[in-house]
């Protein structure tokens, strides 16, 4: 069949090369011509412009897009056509020059074979027609699909009732800051904010009929599905029993649970969605790579989406996201990049800007850019939305939801305000994010926090905030007690944003009179903390859970104070001090790590013989270098401003038990006690290396008190024990 379509194609092409040349002919001779653009020494002409009716219509051959031609006048046969690559003929007189084309503008730009060199049947599909440059949308030669993400488009397209967001039409560039980006191309340094403004077209009130967008509807789930893409959507609305009587609600509470997504999470929605509207547009093809910038659960439904599509996908995440999701990842067959939690979003070394280098540097990339890609709150729109309001029987009171990129609160908002709009919206902002409004509920001294997967440090162009009618704040330790509640309660397996989002669906629902209902959204499972809030070690260290909340019988040695142990002075280096000597110190001594600290005694981290050889063989350092660069953990003073990588400090008034699960995950525990100066001139504390002498009058410092291992703990302990059999 595909022999059949082949051959008939071929012979269109001869028959319109005929037309062309009966049609030159009659403009010789009355003066009249159509549309001509010269390529490559050779006049081209659009068929429409020779015929005054095209009778047929336009069908895709071998895939590529012909037109049949009406039936030809009667009349002598036409002369047989010049080669395509033949020398231009001089132009007659009387008829203008014709334009350049753009493949003699462009010699790089694909050139249309002769006729007489047909490819095989198989390769028809590759088929390239070539479009003048003036040739419209009416033309009988479609322009070349653009195959650049919308993300990656330099300057927006003005186009009246056209959101510039959809896939295929470009958006509007942003500016970096160049100036931190010494070493790069100027090409390198071009980026799109992902916090522009929106520009989409939606209104309340307007018709799904004239949306410029591609839509979906509801499938119906068959009993055997050809894939596993095809277990995203259609999650389950449970009822919440016990949480919302005890904390007083007469509502009827619901939880949306997205994570029965195939890939555990409410991202999965729009990694499919957004990965088959670039494939719609053209975009994407096989062997394509796949960028993206995400927390981890974007990332993950990329990369499920990509290994079984076939395509090649790189995840760009911070340092603080789990390690769960990087081992889920790298088993999907994902490249994963790590940059630095504390990277503001507009910095090369963020997740954004790592991504977009990566984009310029990898051939074929393309960037489906959750932030701005307006397939992010369509697939909320079409289907979330939707499925909540099949399964409330459209009765539905109120709607909370987290918010990240903003996708799933604009999405299923916009849905709800025109479907059910006494129905209210409730969006959840992390302390230390900035997406709520008014802007007063973000200040805060606070910019580290531990739930993952919702917050910004910006405004992503995808959130529409007016759809959200109240903003609630929320803070890791209610997040995280209440996501162990769900999991202990109602035997729901969710992460931490599920946590905070319920912790404010309590204190949101009270205004909810019975008979009312409030749907929560809970985004994603508890597969990718495990290591994390499920940990009750991991609750100690981060100070979310006290030691008696653990209902588990402790030893004797449990509630003995630090300042029990028999430490021995510390031994502590200068930052100045090189790694070459720090080792013989530490070899000298027998120690295995040594705190760093400046010349006052403020603590600046540790760093450790192991981290400083293996630095030293990989040549990251050299001997003489200072020992400052080789910090190996960052020291931090409260819980709250811990990160994933900080040193964890413990004071002589804390428990054994305490220690002992600092131990557990650290190797040592440095003790350190609080000192009070007061003085009228500048207080000099060490902050990463620099000194800053902001701080005026009385102030606190943490001085190192000693290191303590778990050798120390398990001697005090056995000598205790030994003195207690003898008396």
């Amino acid at each position: 069949m595909e022999q059949l379509l082949w051959a008939e194609h071929c012979t269109r092409r001869l028959t319109i090369a005929q037309l062309l040349l009966s049609a030159e002919a009659a403009g010789r001779s009355g003066g009249a011509s159509g549309r001509r653009g010269r390529r490559g020494g050779r006049v081209a002409r659009c068929p429409r412009a020779a015929l005054p009716t095209c009778a047929g219509k336009e069908a895709g051959i071998g895939g590529v897009r012909a037109l049949r031609p009406a039936p030809q006048p009667m009349g002598p046969p036409p002369l047989p056509p010049p080669p395509l690559h033949a020398p231009a003929a001089p132009t007659p007189p009387g008829l203008q020059p014709d334009r350049p084309g753009p493949a003699a503008l462009d010699p790089s730009l694909p050139r249309r074979p002769p006729p007489s060199s047909c490819p095989p049947p198989g390769l028809a599909r590759r088929a390239t027609v070539w479009p003048p440059r003036d040739v419209g949308r009416d033309s009988c030669f479609p322009r070349p699909k653009d195959r650049t993400m919308p993300s990656e488009l330099s300057k927006a397209e003005e186009k009246p009732g056209v959101c510039p967001h959809r896939p295929g039409n470009p958006a509007e560039n942003g500016k970096s800051d160049t100036a931190r980006c010494t070493g790069l191309s100027e090409k390198e340094r071009k980026w799109i904010r992902p916090d522009m403004p929106s520009k989409c077209t939606w209104q309340l009130g307007k018709p799904t009929s004239e949306s410029p967008h591609y839509h979906v509807s509801l499938a119906q789930t068959p009993q055997i599905m050809p894939d596993i893409l095809k277990k995203i959507g259609n999650t389950p609305l449970v009822r919440i029993n016990k949480i919302g009587k005890a904390y007083g609600l007469k509502c009827e509470l619901l939880a949306k649970c997205e994570f029965f997504n195939a890939g555990g999470s409410v991202k999965d929605r729009i990694g499919l969605r957004m990965l088959e509207d670039a494939e719609r547009a053209g975009i994407l093809k096989p062997g394509d790579t796949i960028i993206e910038p995400t927390s981890g659960n974007t990332g993950i439904g990329l990369a499920l989406a990509a290994a079984v599509k076939g395509y090649r996908c790189i995840i760009v995440m911070p340092e603080k996201m789990s390690m769960e999701k990087v081992d889920v990842l790298r088993a999907l067959g994902a490249e994963i990049v790590r940059t630095p939690t504390t990277a503001s979003f507009d910095s090369p070394e963020s997740h954004v800007g790592v991504a977009w280098r990566l984009k310029h540097e990898i051939p074929n990339s393309h960037i489906l850019d959750q932030y701005r890609n307006a397939s992010n709150p369509l697939a909320h729109y079409d289907t979330t939305a939707e499925e909540i309001l099949q399964q409330c029987d459209g009765k539905l009171d109120m709607l909370v939801a987290s918010a990240g990129t903003g996708g799933t609160i604009t999405g299923i908002g916009r849905k709800l305000k025109e479907k059910c709009p006494g129905c209210k919206i409730i969006g959840v902002d992390p302390e230390g994010s900035l997406l709520a409004e008014p802007e007063d509920l973000n200040k805060t001294d606070k910019t580290i926090y531990e739930v993952e997967g919702i917050g910004y440090d910006f405004i992503p162009t995808v959130l529409d905030r007016a759809m959200v009618d109240k903003w609630y704040k929320c803070n890791d330790e209610e997040s995280f007690a209440f996501a162990r509640m769900l999991i202990s309660q109602e035997g729901l397996l969710c992460g931490g944003s599920s946590g905070s989002t319920m912790s404010v669906a309590v204190k949101a629902a009270q205004e909810l009179k019975e008979g009312q209902r409030c749907v929560v959204i809970l985004p994603d499972s508890v597969r990718n903390y495990m290591s994390k809030f499920l940990s009750d070690k991991w609750m100690l260290q981060k100070g979310f859970l006290k030691e008696e909340d653990i209902m588990i019988n402790k030893p004797w040695w449990w509630h003995v104070k630090v300042q029990e142990l028999s430490l021995s002075a510390p031994l502590t280096v200068l930052p100045a001090v090189t790694c070459e000597r720090t080792i013989e110190i530490l070899r000298e001594k027998g120690f295995d790590q040594v705190p760093v600290v400046d010349e006052s005694g403020v603590i600046l981290g540790m760093v450790t013989l192991a981290n400083m050889l293996s630095s030293l063989l990989a040549g990251k350092v050299r001997p003489s270098d200072q020992v400052r660069k080789v910090i190996y953990k960052q020291f931090q003073k409260t819980p709250s401003d811990i990160s994933s990588d900080a040193l964890i400090p413990i004071r002589l008034t804390d428990t054994l038990g305490k220690l002992s699960h600092i131990l557990e995950i650290d190797h040592f525990a440095l003790v350190v006690h609080e000192q009070i100066q007061s003085q009228d001139q500048a207080l000099p504390a060490m902050v990463g290396g620099t000194t800053d002498h902001s701080n005026k009058g009385s102030s606190k410092r943490q001085m190192v008190f000693g290191v303590v291992t778990a050798i120390d703990l398990l001697n005090f302990v056995a000598a205790r024990e030994r003195d207690h059999k003898k008396d």
